[in-house]
């Protein structure tokens, strides 16, 4: 599936097609150069779900946790991750097979620890207004 969005006033649809489209996945790997929008979008997404508290980027700690209208939300950010033993360290497999909703960014950081299906996002810039989102069920 491939979307396009211009503003962030359209992420709300956004993120309600990207869940649709997941059906029952609950991984979702985020690709994108720095300031693509990655977090932003995660942002809509917690909100389609139910969300009511602030969502933010874990670059520090790593892992957020939210609440959603019926399930639990974990938000990574593996950007700072020196290697896959730091994951490890953190027990990555209590969140990931949880059958809570997982959304990772910087994915490439943790190549061997993924699990096997996965819903892909990856976004590009087009232009500081523009950005293309290809989203694919693995």
């Amino acid at each position: 599936m491939l979307l396009s969005s211009t503003t962030t006033s359209q992420l709300p649809a956004t993120a309600a097609q990207i869940i649709e489209f997941a059906a029952n996945s609950r991984i979702f790997l985020f690709y994108g150069d720095m300031g693509a929008g990655k977090t932003t979008l995660i942002k809509a997404l917690c909100e389609s779900l139910g969300t009511t508290e602030p969502v933010t980027s874990p670059t520090f700690s790593i892992v957020n946790e939210y609440e959603g209208a019926t399930e639990r939300i974990y938000h990574f950010d593996f950007y700072r991750l020196k290697n896959e033993t730091e994951a490890l360290d953190m027990g990555y497999e209590e969140y990931f097979y949880s059958g809570a909703y997982c959304f990772i960014e910087w994915p490439e950081k943790i190549p061997s620890l993924l699990p096997d299906h996965y819903i892909s996002i990856k976004i590009i810039v087009k232009d500081d207004d523009l950005r293309e989102i290809n989203i694919e069920n693995i």
